[in-house]
């Protein structure tokens, strides 16, 4: 048999006559022949450790490597090279959740910390041991909401949100009896007029807006969270992590919850993952926030420790009250961020977004000079902008991608170009002379 098998001939036999079958075939009978593997397995039955990475880097050198002008909330942000070093280490990579406060003060100190930076850079009072991803942050966010209104069940959206995003929000409204209602897009951004107009209509929960949004227009939110407080509803931002360096910060603006990606905070693109989203919130809605928070005190020695200071105790023996699924978090993705965080620090994180933003207008002013495009909407944006363009959108994007450039996002009959601090002025002049022809 196969030596990496625990079982013995005789444990084999002694099973089989318990389910009374005489072969391991045998447990297989109902299967159609039809689609049953017969043939050999193409695997190797044995490699060097040199032919094994020689098999593996010939398979990475498939991949193209693409210049990423690419956003709509995944962004191509530079990683300090000591962060993937430290993040490897044993202790980081294979820990799981602290529930062992006494064996875990490593991983809940660093907890406390990703918690404390999360809450200085939204400016909100609170913040949870990350979540999965800022889409189903928003999503949750969406059901606190609900759960604080007690009585009303919609939840009005911005037409103006990531439309990856909007689908997770139908998903987990689908068997919650949340009823999603999406504003409509007036110019480029969200009409306070239009939120006000819903939310008098009352039975609103609360309204969810993006910023930047999913054109990367920085909206003017004034008199939004005094309109949703009017109405007894929540008013929820979601925004990308990095550019709160630089704009005006939930808090700032009156939110009561805070949510989004953490992933413009130095995570590699990934093919997509993992990521982690953030949550914060006031301190009035601490007790409606899902997973779980972490908290400094002393031991009995007087010793600084760090402890599960509030978690919802129905997540876990009362499930069928429980107001989220998410008792468990990507900790390691939120210390990828917490190093992120602390190595830039407040003066790195804003030379980073300034770059950012700096960069995109220079794309966006070039590109304008060609004549073949033309900025969608006369509105600030951050690092993040959409243009259309004169022409045939499939073929340019095919003339990007075989010049080693993922082009933006085809978006519409137009383009969203998103610029990072990665981007040199060398890349976006040889997107433009392409765009160009």
């Amino acid at each position: 048999m196969y030596k990496y098998f625990p079982h013995t001939e005789a444990d084999l036999k002694a099973m089989m006559e318990r389910v009374g079958v005489k072969t391991l075939d045998d447990l297989y009978a109902q299967v159609p022949e039809a689609i049953r593997f017969r043939a050999d397995y193409n695997i190797p039955l044995s490699a060097s450790e040199m032919e094994v990475r020689q098999a593996f880097q010939l398979l990475g050198s498939r991949n193209q490597q693409l210049v990423c002008f690419a956003g709509m909330g995944a962004y191509d942000h530079y990683t300090p090279s000591v962060i993937p070093n430290l993040l490897s280490r044993s202790e980081f990579l294979t820990s799981y959740t602290p529930y062992q406060a006494e064996i875990s003060q490593g991983t809940l100190h660093y907890i406390f910390e990703y918690q404390s930076m999360m809450a200085e850079l939204t400016g909100m009072e609170v913040s949870n041991a990350s979540m999965y991803d800022g889409a189903t942050a928003t999503a949750e966010a969406m059901m606190m909401a609900v759960a604080a209104g007690k009585k009303a069940r919609k939840v009005l959206v911005t037409g103006c949100m990531n439309p990856l995003t909007f689908e997770v929000l139908k998903t987990y409204a689908l068997h919650q009896d949340i009823e999603l209602e999406q504003l409509p897009v007036r110019d480029g951004t969200t009409s306070l007029a239009d939120v006000q107009e819903r939310l008098a209509e009352g039975g609103v929960a609360g309204v969810i807006v993006q910023q930047p949004n999913v054109f990367g227009i920085v909206e003017d939110l004034t008199g939004f969270a005094e309109a949703c407080h009017e109405q007894k509803a929540l008013f929820i931002m979601d925004s990308v992590a990095a550019d709160l360096a630089v704009l005006k910060t939930p808090g700032e603006w009156g939110a009561d919850i805070a949510v989004g990606d953490g992933q413009s905070l130095g995570i590699p693109l990934s093919y997509g993952g993992p990521y982690v989203g953030y949550m914060c919130t006031t301190e009035k809605l601490i007790r409606k926030m899902p997973g779980r928070i972490v908290g400094k005190t002393v031991d009995n020695c007087g010793q600084r420790a760090f402890v599960l200071t509030l978690q919802a105790r129905e997540q876990h023996i009362r499930r069928q009250k429980a107001t989220s699924n998410i008792c468990s978090n990507q900790s390691l993705m939120a210390l990828f961020v917490t190093m992120y965080m602390a190595l830039m620090g407040r003066q790195g994180l804003k030379e980073a977004a300034e770059q950012s933003y700096g960069g995109a207008h220079c794309l966006c002013d070039e590109l304008l000079k060609t004549g073949r495009f033309r900025l969608a909407f006369d509105k600030p944006f951050f690092n993040e902008f959409y243009v259309t363009y004169e022409g045939d959108t499939v073929t340019l994007y095919q003339r990007f991608l075989d010049a080693g450039i993922l082009g933006g996002l085809r978006f519409g009959d137009g383009f969203l170009f998103a610029v990072t601090e990665k981007r040199t002025k060398e890349e976006i002049d040889n997107l433009v002379k392409i765009a160009a022809l």
